[in-house]
């Protein structure tokens, strides 16, 4: 499925029905008088949060939300039926922007939340609103409101606890299925990850969300790669996982281009709690062990050395993730 994380849309809320005009006529009864009724509100336009969802990918075919209208009044002073409210289901993890002022409308941080974006109209008064003792036969009404109308911009930041970074050909993917149950496509290629991967790791007691980004390239902050593109979804994590490859031919260099790469897109990522991870290890040589050692104690509070491959250290990484990740989720 196409991942979609950005999507605009517009929305409009019913119209309140019309006011009715009508006068009570009835065999036997000597005098009558108005009973028009009033019309009924129009629907309003409401966003809820679901869990099960995990793009925008919907509102790239469909863009235009309109709510049910309020009906009209009707005779016996019977007001209208109002307008079914429309609710329209996004992503847990959604913030909805106002078009037009860019004013954040709200964030959805959980399932089952509600928002009403925007308010249906309140129904026309009948004429009986309009009786007076000298004015007994008024045929005046009122139209309804106009429900409002607004033009939304949706982003996706997904919610997860721990996020997984590095460049391409880090092993990310990897690392993500051995620690969780996602199944991320894996190749011996760079970009084998296009869109952010999730998965869990946890028990039947607490559970911690774990998002994979695309790898990231030098030059990432000047638009090139995919992985600046996706960052937005772990600027809410509480801890980062800094995947390098100790194999490759500099990990000194990936792990630098990394760090600039994330200070030029937004400096507070470096303020994270974050573990450095050195994958890849039961290909590196002992020497080279050693000198990457000596590097990283230097660079990084915490270092652990793992393969994602072979599950080297994998239990000693999912301790320090359950640990510094500072909250699980109760399912």
């Amino acid at each position: 499925m196409k991942f979609v994380d950005e999507a605009s849309l517009f929305v409009k809320a019913g119209d309140g029905g019309r006011g009715c005009v009508s006068f009570r006529r009835e065999s036997f009864v000597p005098k009558g008088g108005p009973n028009g009724g009033d019309g009924g509100k129009g629907g309003d336009v409401v966003i809820v949060g679901q869990k099960n969802l995990i793009s925008l990918l919907d509102f790239k075919y469909k863009r235009i939300y309109k709510a049910e209208n309020g009906r009209i009044g009707s005779g016996k002073h019977k007001t209208g039926r109002s307008g079914r409210d429309l609710f329209i289901q996004v992503p847990v993890g959604t913030l909805v922007y106002d078009g037009a002022t860019n004013g954040l409308i709200v964030d959805i941080i959980q399932h089952g939340q509600t928002c009403a974006v925007a308010h249906g109209g309140i129904g026309g008064r009948g004429n009986a609103r309009f009786a007076t003792p000298v004015h007994r036969v008024p045929r005046e009404f009122d139209a309804g409101q106009k429900g409002e109308e607004k033009q939304l911009r949706l982003e996706l930041k997904i919610l997860a606890d721990t996020g997984i970074i590095g460049l391409p050909n880090a092993g990310k993917s990897t690392l993500l299925s051995s620690l969780t149950d996602a199944t991320p496509e894996i190749g011996d290629y760079p970009f084998t990850t296009l869109s952010p991967a999730l998965g869990v790791l946890g028990d039947e007691k607490e559970t911690t969300v774990i998002a994979e980004i695309p790898g990231i390239i030098e030059g990432a902050s000047a638009g090139k790669g995919l992985g600046l593109t996706f960052l937005r979804h772990i600027e809410r994590t509480t801890l980062l996982l800094w995947v390098v490859d100790a194999s490759s031919a500099s990990p000194p260099g990936d792990y630098e281009t990394l760090y600039r790469e994330l200070s030029l897109y937004k400096r507070e990522l470096l303020e994270k709690e974050r573990i450095l991870v050195l994958n890849k290890m039961d290909v590196v040589a002992q020497e080279s062990t050693k000198a990457l050692r000596q590097f990283f104690a230097g660079k990084e509070k915490t270092v652990v050395e793992i393969s994602a491959l072979t599950g080297t250290g994998l239990e000693g990484l999912k301790s320090l993730i359950r640990e510094r990740s500072g909250r699980g989720r109760d399912e």
